[in-house]
């Protein structure tokens, strides 16, 4: 089993087919989305393919060490996550395919109209162990 991180993007990707800001869907086109999603994990934990997942709040604070006695916050001027991912899922599958089978469903969550938004998700493998330095 290998485990990939499903990232869902606010922007950055191309644009999906049937894309339109959250801000303009209907409740009920909202409270579909969360159900389609809601079922795809839960369908998941059943096969145990499912590791975890949650939709992210769009606040964020960017932090770095600069240094003693300096402050590390700052809100730029760097592209945040806040700006760019809504939300994540860990899924523990035995082949990549099966990764991006599953991240292609859940790409099909509806949305405006109740049409399948077709978003784009990042999908990328986790690391279980540090990698090998030979320089």
């Amino acid at each position: 089993m290998a485990k990939y991180l499903l990232l869902k993007h606010y922007r950055g990707a191309p644009t999906a087919p049937n894309e339109a800001p959250m801000e303009t869907w209907t409740q009920d086109e909202f409270d579909a989305h969360i159900a389609y999603m809601d079922d795809w994990a839960d369908r998941l934990k059943k096969t145990g393919e499912y590791a975890g997942g949650l939709a992210l709040a769009p606040e964020g604070t960017f932090v770095r060490y600069d240094g003693e006695g300096r402050p590390p916050v700052t809100d730029g001027p760097f592209a945040e996550t806040k700006d760019l991912i809504a939300g994540w899922s860990i899924i523990d599958v035995d082949t990549y395919d099966r990764a991006l089978e599953l991240a292609a469903e859940l790409s099909a969550a509806p949305g405006k109209n109740g049409k399948p938004i077709h978003e784009w998700l990042e999908i990328r493998p986790l690391l279980t162990e540090p990698p090998t330095i030979t320089g």
